[in-house]
C-alpha cells in the first residue's frame, strides 16, 4: 500500500460508509484498549465492520474489535470507532489518519479521543481519567508526523498550528460535567510512542522530567490530523496502570483490558454527561 493516503482513497471510504448509513453523525469517537463496551451503549445502531470499508486500516490488537457503530446517544447523532489502529501494528503514520478524514468528509466537527495509558504523574492512580490538556508529540518530532508527504489542501494548510490541539471549551464543559457527577477528574499533558514494547525506567524518567504525566501508544496522530481538519478535540486518557519510574512495576495488555473494563462504568457516565450538554 502507498505510503501516504490520497483524496481518491478517502473518498472510497467516506463513500462507502455514507452509502451504509441513515443518518448525520455530529460527534465522533474513538475507543481506547478495553473501552470498546460503551459501544454497546449506542441506540438504534448502524454496525460496519472496517475490513468492509476500502483503504481502512485493520486493526489487529486484542480489545480493539474493528467497527463503526452509527447511532444514537444521549439524543446525540454519533459515529463511534470501535477499535483503532495503531503504527506499531505496521501501518504506515498516513494511514492512523485516514478514518479521521472519513469523519471529517461526512461532516462531522466534534472528535472524542479516549484511550487507555500509564500514569507517570505522582498523584494519578489506576482508575483514574486524565483529560488531555497538551501531547507531547514524539514521533512527530522525529519525522513521523501523518502530515508528512503532500499536503490534502481540502482539510487543511500546510503548516497548522498546534497551539491548542484540544478544545479549552470542551475541556471546561468536561470538567463541569465531572464535577455534577462527582467524578474526580485529572489534567495533565499525554505522549504517545510508538510502543508495541513498554517503556524502559530511563524511558519514564525521561518522560517524566519533560513534564508527560501519562504514557500511551495512540491518540496523538489522530488529534493532529483532527487538528488539520479543523474538528473540535476532547481528549479522555483512562489511567490503567501506575508506572514507577525505578521499574518496580511491569505493565502487561492484559492489565491494560482489564482495568479499563473497571474504568468504563466512569468513562461512561462522563461521556454521557458531556454529550448531553454539547
Amino acid at each position: 500500500m502507498a505510503e501516504f493516503i490520497t483524496i481518491a482513497q478517502i473518498d472510497a471510504a467516506t463513500d462507502a460508509v455514507r452509502a451504509r448509513i441513515h443518518t448525520q453523525p455530529e460527534i465522533a469517537l474513538i475507543l481506547g484498549s478495553g473501552l470498546g463496551q460503551l459501544a454497546d451503549s449506542v441506540e438504534n445502531p448502524t454496525i460496519i465492520p472496517t475490513r468492509e470499508i476500502p483503504h481502512w486500516p485493520i486493526s489487529t490488537v486484542p480489545g480493539h474489535k474493528g467497527r463503526l457503530i452509527i447511532g444514537q446517544l444521549e439524543g446525540k447523532e454519533v459515529l463511534v470507532l470501535q477499535g483503532r489502529t495503531h503504527y506499531y501494528e505496521g501501518h504506515s503514520i498516513s494511514q492512523i489518519g485516514l478514518p479521521i478524514r472519513v469523519m471529517q468528509r461526512l461532516g462531522i466537527k466534534t472528535l472524542i479521543l479516549t484511550n487507555a495509558s500509564g500514569g507517570l504523574n505522582d498523584d494519578f492512580r489506576a482508575g483514574d481519567l486524565m483529560l488531555i490538556k497538551d501531547h507531547l508529540a514524539l514521533l512527530p518530532m522525529a519525522g513521523e508526523n501523518p502530515l508528512r508527504g503532500p499536503n490534502l489542501d481540502e482539510f487543511g494548510p500546510r503548516f497548522p498550528v498546534m497551539s491548542a490541539v484540544y478544545n479549552p471549551e470542551l475541556i471546561q464543559l468536561a470538567e463541569e460535567t465531572g464535577a455534577s457527577l462527582g467524578l474526580t477528574l485529572k489534567k495533565g499533558v499525554y505522549v504517545c510512542l510508538s510502543g508495541p514494547s513498554f517503556e524502559t525506567p530511563a524511558d519514564c524518567r525521561f518522560l517524566k522530567m519533560v513534564g508527560v504525566d501519562a504514557v500511551g501508544m495512540s491518540t496523538v496522530p489522530e488529534a493532529i490530523v483532527a487538528k488539520h481538519g479543523g474538528m473540535n478535540i476532547l481528549g479522555i486518557a483512562t489511567i490503567t496502570n501506575k508506572i514507577d519510574p525505578d521499574g518496580t512495576n511491569k505493565a502487561t495488555h492484559e492489565e491494560v483490558l482489564e482495568v479499563g473494563d473497571r474504568i468504563a462504568p466512569n468513562l461512561m457516565s462522563l461521556l454521557r454527561g458531556v454529550l448531553r450538554r454539547l
